[in-house]
């Protein structure tokens, strides 16, 4: 019997799954390789950060979404290396498999830009893991507050910083604020929630720098007026326990605040870096791979890298973002074009993108969207990315509940995930201020 054509797929992120799912009723073998057992909604990553929604809200199970697709297996490991020439990848754990064609798209990590200490007292916002130690460091700043021996210390819990006023920067920026104006406004006793001071930093001369300039300033105006304050032109030079010291203009000033978040740039991941080399593809400063017009590496036309890992040019010239969107249609064209070559055609079409626009969601009824050229705001760019969001969840059910906690907290400002998990690094370090399993402190 003949063996199929065998795909690798690395990554089960948005270009990896569209891709999966195009090639469904292809007459090739599928597999799809992830570290992780679930495909991730990251736009919804910072509702989990703040409270609003649960991590299983966001998430479906790889094996559940690929279930009725014969031709696919799923496998949990980790990418660790590539021989390009003998078309095979190793996992982190030995195993190796050998393809015929090989799909990237594992993505991108934070970048702190070389300060990677920082990542201790300002986590980001790229995993399950690093939106619910946010929430606790969130969650848990209100709680010193209220048992704060001083004035001053209760202002340095109350003092949030978030740094990066992209579209994660703003989105956090607009749920802290909701959180102590409305959400946690009568919970405590001692303090006042909505005392709390919200500073939003970013390097650029304006916010949302990749949205058109009468977008960027509604989106500046609405979140100012959630009470935030938008510091622009500033570099971050310091983060520590104690806050952050940044630098502007030629003066270097001090900020006192146990509550930072990081919601700066992005690098590629250690296996982006091992692909690079082996296949000595030109890469940019953050690591993104260089790709052809066809998405395929230079001398490696087997090898296709879709989404933040693949650095694409449109007709114009212009670099593609790293959003959602050009990762999906990157997977889609990938499958269609190694069908395309089963099938015996050799002369592809050049991807194309075609842009449905860019959001960001600021607060209540608050958001920007560019769709199709036309600039929106307010409570109509809200509505339009409340639908799109909800019609991109991967799981009916998911939509259903995510739906109803949206609903229920319209109405009530209420968030139902308000749980203090884990420990970060902010927490007491005495000893005796900690408590073991059992609640008893060791």
């Amino acid at each position: 019997m003949e063996q199929k054509h065998r795909v690798i797929i690395l990554g089960g992120g948005f270009g990896g799954l569209a891709a999966a799912k195009k090639l469904k009723r292809t007459p090739v073998e599928v597999t799809l390789i992830d570290k992780r057992n679930f495909h991730l909604f990251q736009p919804l990553m910072y509702q989990v950060a703040t409270g609003s929604l649960s991590p299983g809200e966001i998430a479906a199970p790889l094996r559940g979404v690929l279930s009725r697709q014969q031709n696919t297996q799923v496998l949990l490991g980790e990418a660790a290396d590539v021989d390009p020439v003998a078309k095979r990848v190793t996992l982190c754990y030995g195993a190796t498999f050998e393809y015929d064609s090989l799909i990237v798209a594992t993505g991108s990590q934070t970048s702190y830009y070389g300060n990677d200490s920082w990542r201790e007292w300002a986590p980001s916002l790229k995993s399950v893991e690093e939106a619910t130690a946010i929430r606790h460091k969130i969650l848990y700043a209100f709680e010193r507050a209220e048992r704060s021996a001083t004035e001053e210390e209760a202002r340095a819990w109350l003092t949030f910083v978030i740094v990066g006023a992209g579209a994660t920067g703003m989105e956090l920026a607009g749920a802290l604020a909701e959180i102590s104006q409305e959400t946690l406004r009568h919970d405590f006793r001692k303090i006042n929630p909505t005392e709390a001071r919200i500073i939003l930093m970013e390097g650029a001369p304006r916010v949302l720098g990749a949205f058109p300039e009468d977008l960027s300033a509604k989106a500046e105006k609405l979140v100012t007026r959630l009470g935030v304050e938008v510091v622009k032109g500033v570099m971050v030079t310091k983060i520590n326990k104690e806050g952050v010291e940044f630098k502007r203009g030629d003066s270097v000033e001090a900020l006192a605040a146990r509550t930072v978040l990081w919601a700066g740039g992005v690098v590629t991941t250690p296996f982006g870096r091992k692909l690079a080399e082996r296949t000595k593809a030109e890469t940019d400063r953050s690591g993104r791979i260089k790709v052809n017009r066809d998405l395929t590496i230079p001398a490696y036309l087997d090898i296709f890298i879709i989404g933040d890992l693949a650095l694409v040019v449109d007709e114009k010239g212009k670099q593609l973002p790293g959003v959602a969107q050009v990762a999906m249609q990157g997977g889609t064209y990938a499958a269609k074009a190694i069908r395309s070559r089963l099938e015996g055609k050799t002369e592809l079409p050049a991807f194309h993108y075609f842009n449905k626009g860019d959001m960001a969601v600021i607060g209540r009824a608050a958001a920007v969207a560019n769709i199709f050229g036309f600039h929106v705001s307010g409570l109509p760019a809200w509505l339009i990315w409340l639908f799109v969001h909800l019609i991109y969840i991967v799981e009916f059910q998911s939509r259903v509940i995510v739906f109803i906690q949206w609903g229920f907290e319209y109405l009530t400002f209420s968030r139902g995930a308000r749980l203090i998990t884990g420990e970060s690094a902010t927490d007491p370090m005495d000893p005796t201020a900690r408590t073991g399993a059992g609640g008893v402190c060791s």
